[in-house]
């Protein structure tokens, strides 16, 4: 008996290894990455029973779920997001410091390139866009390198921010939506002309009746999600992904319900309605997948950028504390006590973005004033503010007296030369409401749990079923994915691979 027991095990063991074996250097036809843009973790529930079996169900129940997957950095924005996901690492390392930030003194858009050309369009406000200002290397990077460039790598969103940086500079294409034209674009960075695919939808979107009513306003509703699905299902068959000798990538990134939540908020009709459209568009991609590279030969990993607070007059009607954070008082307020205490007669800050103070070296500089001393003072005044919970000088964050989790997340977020000087940290729910959300919308960009938590699903090619309430963070996708691919990580990725996945 002992024998038999004996000979079985060295039978599993054997198995065991050579399936091992057989899984090295092997892998999938093609990865897809889907960013859901500004999903809270608990959508996954709090839709569960109203999802359809083919759409964000059929990863939930046949894949793996990482229910604990939190954002390790500060602000927790779109770019930065989007780029954390794909990097692997966080804004210290990609230099993606929010969708708006200042590189040297110098106001950026994250992907603005004024050396390029809008292709698809005249639309030079919405077509000058590239990667350029990306510092590091992503999934589709990665892949590229790998295999000598064979593999093809695109990415889709109604956004540009969405669909550039996730693809990385060495992607063959990415398309973004002309709100103003009502059409996909993408810029000389990539090509000098859209391929006859992409044509044919914009085509479809000028003899479409209902966008036409939509307007520029489409980002409002689902059915910008429904054209995004129409332009990446587009691009799985005009490009053939999947079909090729090497591993391709389609990076997807659904930005409506960002717009959606900052018009309406986390609750309510229109919100109800944009996650049952995507449920139904998610199943739409997953059918054409099965169709165009077959069930099993692709994995899909969907996540999303941040999360969001609910409406602070939503909170406080339920007796919660709330409330609409004064940052534009605060600048001016702030300027004022900088005269007050050190007499100058010029402005000393640039900016304020993200709950981050940019001062403005050239002008402290131009007035003989001692720039430790205006951002001592700067900070004495914003920690004597209401619902402010802490004041970080970058510089010295690391010897500050605060929490751990308050400081790590502050310096993986920090780029000494895009990310400004003082960092302020809100009291919870406390928030600033710019012009892009409405008084009973939301809004987004700190620690706190409701930004922080993401959903993350992973679904398909040996994929286990199961799920995880171990912590696990955003920077851990690409190393998850690279590890599936054998490949290497991206230059400055800082995450680990998720071993429940990889295993």
């Amino acid at each position: 008996m002992k024998k038999i027991m004996t000979i079985l095990w060295l039978t599993i063991v054997c198995a065991t290894t050579l399936n091992a074996q057989s899984k090295f250097g092997e892998s999938p036809k093609l990865v897809v990455g889907i960013v859901v843009d500004q999903m809270r973790w608990d959508y996954l529930s709090r839709y569960y029973d109203e999802f359809t079996e083919d759409g964000f169900r059929r990863m939930i129940d046949n894949g793996y779920s990482c229910n604990n997957c939190l954002i390790n950095y500060v602000p927790t924005v779109t770019s930065i997001g989007h780029t954390s996901v794909y990097t692997g690492a966080s804004p210290a390392f990609h230099g993606i410091c929010g969708n708006n930030f200042y590189i040297d003194g110098r106001k950026t858009y994250c992907t603005a390139d004024n050396s390029v050309q809008p292709v698809g369009s005249d639309n030079k406000k919405k077509g000058c866009m590239s990667p350029r200002n990306l510092l590091s290397t992503t999934i589709g990077d990665q892949l590229r390198l790998h295999t000598d460039f064979k593999s093809k790598v695109i990415g889709v969103s109604y956004k540009d921010r969405a669909a550039i940086l996730p693809a990385g500079h060495a992607a063959t294409a990415a398309y973004w939506l002309d709100t103003d034209n009502l059409c996909f674009i993408s810029s000389t960075y990539y090509m000098t002309e859209l391929p006859d695919w992409a044509k044919k939808v914009n085509q479809q979107l000028a003899r479409n009746k209902e966008l036409k009513k939509v307007g520029s306003k489409v980002g409002l509703y689902p059915l910008c999600g429904t054209i995004t699905t129409d332009m990446a299902i587009a691009a799985l068959k005009g490009e053939q992904l999947g079909k090729n000798k090497t591993t391709d990538m389609l990076c997807v990134s659904y930005s409506q319900t960002d717009v959606i939540g900052h018009e309406y908020g986390t609750r309510g009709t229109h919100t109800d309605e944009a996650y049952m459209q995507l449920d139904k568009d998610i199943a739409r991609l997953l059918k054409a997948l099965d169709s165009q590279v077959g069930e099993g030969n692709y994995v899909v990993f969907l996540t999303a950028d941040h999360g969001a607070s609910h409406n602070y007059k939503f909170m406080q009607d339920h007796k919660i504390p709330a409330g609409k954070w004064p940052d534009p008082d605060m600048k001016d307020g702030a300027e004022d006590y900088v005269k007050q205490k050190l007499g100058n007669s010029k402005n000393v800050i640039a900016a304020e973005l993200d709950y981050r103070y940019y001062l403005d070296r050239n002008s402290i500089s131009e007035q003989n004033l001692d720039y430790e001393k205006v951002k001592q003072t700067i900070i004495e005044y914003l920690r004597k503010a209401p619902n402010v919970c802490f004041v970080l000088d970058y510089e010295h964050a690391s010897e500050t007296s605060v929490p751990s989790i308050i400081r790590d997340r502050a310096l993986m977020g920090y780029h000494y030369r895009r990310s400004g000087d003082i960092l302020v940290v809100p009291s919870p729910n406390h928030y600033t409401f710019g012009s892009w959300s409405s008084p009973v919308g939301t809004t987004h960009g700190e620690w706190n749990p409701y930004d922080a938590h993401i959903p993350l699903l992973f679904y398909g090619w040996r994929i286990p079923q199961g799920a995880t309430s171990r912590e696990v963070h955003i920077v851990d996708i690409a190393p998850t994915i690279c590890q599936l691919l054998h490949i290497q990580q991206p230059n400055a990725c800082v995450g680990e691979a998720i071993v429940e996945i990889t295993k």
